[in-house]
Protein backbone atom coordinates (compact mmCIF):
# COMPACT_ATOMS: atom_id res chain seq x y z
CA UNK A 1 0.00 0.00 0.00
CA UNK A 2 3.19 2.19 1.02
CA UNK A 3 4.30 1.66 -2.89
CA UNK A 4 0.88 2.62 -4.25
CA UNK A 5 1.10 5.86 -2.09
CA UNK A 6 4.20 7.51 -3.73
CA UNK A 7 2.27 8.14 -7.23
CA UNK A 8 -1.11 8.63 -5.58
CA UNK A 9 0.28 11.69 -3.63
CA UNK A 10 1.87 13.04 -6.14
CA UNK A 11 -1.19 13.28 -8.21
CA UNK A 12 -2.83 14.43 -5.00
CA UNK A 13 -0.97 17.24 -4.55
CA UNK A 14 -0.80 18.04 -8.56
CA UNK A 15 -4.72 18.52 -8.38
CA UNK A 16 -4.60 20.15 -4.56
CA UNK A 17 -2.56 23.05 -5.75
CA UNK A 18 -4.22 23.51 -8.65
CA UNK A 19 -7.49 23.66 -6.98
CA UNK A 20 -6.20 26.09 -4.51
CA UNK A 21 -4.77 28.16 -6.58
CA UNK A 22 -7.41 28.07 -9.52
CA UNK A 23 -10.30 29.60 -6.27
CA UNK A 24 -8.21 32.23 -5.06
CA UNK A 25 -9.26 34.42 -7.71
CA UNK A 26 -12.88 33.05 -7.65
CA UNK A 27 -12.84 34.37 -3.97
CA UNK A 28 -11.23 37.50 -4.23
CA UNK A 29 -13.89 38.37 -7.41
CA UNK A 30 -17.04 37.23 -5.17
CA UNK A 31 -15.77 38.81 -2.00
CA UNK A 32 -14.86 41.89 -4.20
CA UNK A 33 -17.38 42.11 -6.54
CA UNK A 34 -20.54 40.46 -4.99
CA UNK A 35 -19.99 40.73 -1.20
CA UNK A 36 -20.19 38.01 1.56
CA UNK A 37 -22.25 35.62 0.11
CA UNK A 38 -21.09 35.37 -2.99
CA UNK A 39 -18.16 34.25 -0.98
CA UNK A 40 -18.98 31.97 0.79
CA UNK A 41 -20.59 29.71 -2.12
CA UNK A 42 -17.03 30.23 -3.34
CA UNK A 43 -15.84 28.69 0.05
CA UNK A 44 -18.38 26.11 -0.32
CA UNK A 45 -17.17 24.68 -3.58
CA UNK A 46 -13.55 24.89 -2.64
CA UNK A 47 -14.03 22.29 0.29
CA UNK A 48 -16.21 19.89 -2.25
CA UNK A 49 -12.90 19.91 -4.36
CA UNK A 50 -10.90 19.38 -1.96
CA UNK A 51 -12.65 16.36 -0.88
CA UNK A 52 -12.99 15.36 -4.11
CA UNK A 53 -9.51 15.85 -4.45
CA UNK A 54 -8.90 13.17 -0.88
CA UNK A 55 -10.85 10.69 -3.34
CA UNK A 56 -7.74 10.55 -5.61
CA UNK A 57 -5.95 9.20 -2.60
CA UNK A 58 -8.96 6.26 -1.98
CA UNK A 59 -9.85 8.85 0.59
CA UNK A 60 -13.82 7.83 2.16
CA UNK A 61 -15.92 10.08 4.52
CA UNK A 62 -18.29 9.60 6.77
CA UNK A 63 -20.46 12.09 8.29
CA UNK A 64 -22.62 11.11 10.98
CA UNK A 65 -25.21 13.81 12.01
CA UNK A 66 -28.94 12.44 13.69
CA UNK A 67 -30.01 15.75 15.18
CA UNK A 68 -31.74 18.47 13.48
CA UNK A 69 -29.42 21.37 14.46
CA UNK A 70 -31.63 24.95 13.72
CA UNK A 71 -29.62 27.20 11.13
CA UNK A 72 -31.31 30.38 12.98
CA UNK A 73 -28.74 30.13 16.09
CA UNK A 74 -25.30 30.81 17.19
CA UNK A 75 -23.20 27.19 17.24
CA UNK A 76 -19.25 26.40 19.31
CA UNK A 77 -18.17 23.25 17.21
CA UNK A 78 -16.16 21.52 19.58
CA UNK A 79 -14.10 18.63 17.86
CA UNK A 80 -10.77 16.86 18.64
CA UNK A 81 -8.49 17.62 15.88
CA UNK A 82 -5.99 14.89 13.86
CA UNK A 83 -4.92 16.51 10.89
CA UNK A 84 -5.86 19.39 8.00
CA UNK A 85 -7.94 16.55 6.72
CA UNK A 86 -10.47 17.36 9.81
CA UNK A 87 -11.20 20.94 8.14
CA UNK A 88 -12.66 20.37 4.89
CA UNK A 89 -14.75 18.00 6.06
CA UNK A 90 -16.82 19.67 8.84
CA UNK A 91 -16.72 22.90 6.54
CA UNK A 92 -18.75 21.24 3.73
CA UNK A 93 -21.15 19.04 5.73
CA UNK A 94 -21.68 21.84 8.09
CA UNK A 95 -21.78 24.22 5.31
CA UNK A 96 -25.44 25.97 5.94
CA UNK A 97 -24.20 26.86 9.49
CA UNK A 98 -21.33 29.17 8.20
CA UNK A 99 -19.03 27.56 9.74
CA UNK A 100 -15.40 29.85 10.90
CA UNK A 101 -12.38 28.78 12.51
CA UNK A 102 -10.33 29.56 15.72
CA UNK A 103 -6.86 28.94 13.42
CA UNK A 104 -3.10 30.01 14.41
CA UNK A 105 -1.56 33.55 12.67
CA UNK A 106 0.57 31.42 10.72
CA UNK A 107 -2.12 30.30 8.14
CA UNK A 108 -3.18 33.57 7.16
CA UNK A 109 -0.72 34.12 5.04
CA UNK A 110 0.97 32.06 2.19
CA UNK A 111 -1.52 29.76 1.26
CA UNK A 112 -3.77 30.44 -1.68
CA UNK A 113 -7.57 30.03 -1.39
CA UNK A 114 -6.87 28.94 2.41
CA UNK A 115 -5.23 32.22 3.50
CA UNK A 116 -7.51 34.37 1.88
CA UNK A 117 -10.71 32.81 3.55
CA UNK A 118 -9.39 32.95 6.72
CA UNK A 119 -8.72 36.71 6.63
CA UNK A 120 -12.13 37.56 4.78
CA UNK A 121 -14.34 34.95 5.87
CA UNK A 122 -15.12 35.51 9.35
CA UNK A 123 -12.35 33.27 10.86
CA UNK A 124 -10.57 34.55 13.91
CA UNK A 125 -6.41 34.47 13.08
CA UNK A 126 -4.53 34.27 17.37
CA UNK A 127 -0.93 34.28 17.67
CA UNK A 128 -0.86 31.46 20.64
CA UNK A 129 2.10 33.21 21.60
CA UNK A 130 0.87 36.42 22.18
CA UNK A 131 -2.03 36.11 24.95
CA UNK A 132 -2.59 39.90 24.71
CA UNK A 133 -3.06 39.47 21.65
CA UNK A 134 -5.34 36.39 21.45
CA UNK A 135 -7.75 37.58 23.63
CA UNK A 136 -9.15 40.68 22.17
CA UNK A 137 -9.63 38.64 19.16
CA UNK A 138 -11.47 35.77 20.37
CA UNK A 139 -13.62 38.38 21.73
CA UNK A 140 -14.34 39.99 19.24
CA UNK A 141 -14.69 36.82 16.98
CA UNK A 142 -17.27 35.59 19.39
CA UNK A 143 -19.49 38.88 19.28
CA UNK A 144 -19.51 38.44 15.41
CA UNK A 145 -20.41 34.58 16.07
CA UNK A 146 -23.41 35.74 17.97
CA UNK A 147 -24.64 38.58 16.15
CA UNK A 148 -24.53 37.17 13.05
CA UNK A 149 -25.39 33.40 13.85
CA UNK A 150 -22.85 31.85 12.78
CA UNK A 151 -21.25 28.73 13.86
CA UNK A 152 -17.65 29.00 15.59
CA UNK A 153 -15.03 26.05 15.30
CA UNK A 154 -12.43 25.09 17.90
CA UNK A 155 -10.06 22.59 18.72
CA UNK A 156 -9.60 22.66 22.52
CA UNK A 157 -6.60 20.55 22.31
CA UNK A 158 -4.63 23.23 20.42
CA UNK A 159 -2.26 20.59 18.78
CA UNK A 160 -2.85 17.55 16.43
CA UNK A 161 -2.99 14.20 17.61
CA UNK A 162 -0.18 12.18 15.11
CA UNK A 163 -1.87 9.17 16.24
CA UNK A 164 -5.41 10.01 17.13
CA UNK A 165 -4.75 9.50 21.13
CA UNK A 166 -6.77 12.95 21.71
CA UNK A 167 -5.05 15.77 24.28
CA UNK A 168 -6.32 17.32 27.41
CA UNK A 169 -8.54 20.25 26.49
CA UNK A 170 -7.32 24.00 26.72
CA UNK A 171 -10.21 25.39 28.48
CA UNK A 172 -9.58 29.28 28.13
CA UNK A 173 -10.53 29.65 24.38
CA UNK A 174 -13.62 27.74 25.38
CA UNK A 175 -14.52 29.92 28.04
CA UNK A 176 -14.32 33.23 26.28
CA UNK A 177 -16.38 31.70 23.32
CA UNK A 178 -19.01 30.78 25.80
CA UNK A 179 -19.07 34.37 27.52
CA UNK A 180 -19.52 36.28 23.92
CA UNK A 181 -22.03 33.81 22.58
CA UNK A 182 -24.22 33.03 25.65
CA UNK A 183 -27.13 32.46 23.12
CA UNK A 184 -24.85 28.94 21.38
CA UNK A 185 -25.70 25.61 21.27
CA UNK A 186 -22.84 23.27 21.76
CA UNK A 187 -21.96 20.71 19.08
CA UNK A 188 -19.71 18.23 20.07
CA UNK A 189 -17.72 16.28 16.93
CA UNK A 190 -15.35 13.35 17.33
CA UNK A 191 -13.30 12.53 14.47
CA UNK A 192 -11.39 9.37 13.65
CA UNK A 193 -8.72 8.25 11.07
CA UNK A 194 -7.74 11.61 9.81
CA UNK A 195 -4.18 11.13 11.21
CA UNK A 196 -3.97 8.27 9.11
CA UNK A 197 -3.56 10.37 6.23
CA UNK A 198 -0.11 11.55 7.65
CA UNK A 199 0.71 7.95 9.18
CA UNK A 200 3.75 8.39 6.57
CA UNK A 201 5.21 11.91 7.22
CA UNK A 202 4.22 14.20 4.77
CA UNK A 203 5.46 11.69 2.10
CA UNK A 204 3.77 9.93 1.09
CA UNK A 205 0.59 10.51 2.33
CA UNK A 206 -1.74 7.67 3.40
CA UNK A 207 -4.11 6.32 1.45
CA UNK A 208 -7.39 4.24 1.37
CA UNK A 209 -8.70 6.02 4.91
CA UNK A 210 -11.84 5.98 5.68
CA UNK A 211 -12.43 9.24 7.77
CA UNK A 212 -15.09 9.37 9.89
CA UNK A 213 -16.84 12.41 11.86
CA UNK A 214 -19.84 12.46 14.80
CA UNK A 215 -22.20 14.63 15.93
CA UNK A 216 -23.32 14.12 18.94
CA UNK A 217 -26.24 15.83 21.31
CA UNK A 218 -25.87 19.65 20.79
CA UNK A 219 -26.11 21.29 23.84
CA UNK A 220 -27.61 25.04 25.12
CA UNK A 221 -25.07 26.76 26.66
CA UNK A 222 -27.46 28.86 28.41
CA UNK A 223 -28.47 25.44 30.45
CA UNK A 224 -25.37 25.29 32.23
CA UNK A 225 -24.10 27.24 35.21
CA UNK A 226 -21.07 25.61 35.90
CA UNK A 227 -19.24 25.96 32.64
CA UNK A 228 -16.24 23.95 34.18
CA UNK A 229 -18.69 20.75 34.13
CA UNK A 230 -19.79 21.25 31.00
CA UNK A 231 -16.53 21.55 29.78
CA UNK A 232 -15.58 17.80 30.74
CA UNK A 233 -18.91 16.87 29.76
CA UNK A 234 -18.24 17.65 26.20
CA UNK A 235 -14.30 17.04 26.60
CA UNK A 236 -15.54 13.12 27.65
CA UNK A 237 -18.43 12.65 25.19
CA UNK A 238 -15.47 13.67 22.10
CA UNK A 239 -12.87 11.46 23.65
CA UNK A 240 -15.09 8.56 24.24
CA UNK A 241 -15.95 7.87 20.74
CA UNK A 242 -12.32 8.22 19.35
CA UNK A 243 -11.42 4.73 17.98
CA UNK A 244 -7.85 4.06 19.13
Amino acid sequence: MKILAYPLTVIYFLFFGLTLVIFHPIQWFCFNVFGYKAHKISVNWLQFFLLRCLNLLGTRFTFTNSFNIPTNKPLIIISNHQSMYDISPIMWYMRKHHVKFVSKKELGKGIPSVSYNLRHGGSVLIDRKNPRQALPDMMKFGEYIEKNNRAAVIFPEGTRSKDGTPKPFKTKGLEILFKKIPSALIVPITVNNSWKMLRYGKFPMGVGNHIKFTVHEPLELSTFTNKAELIEQVEKTITDAIEI
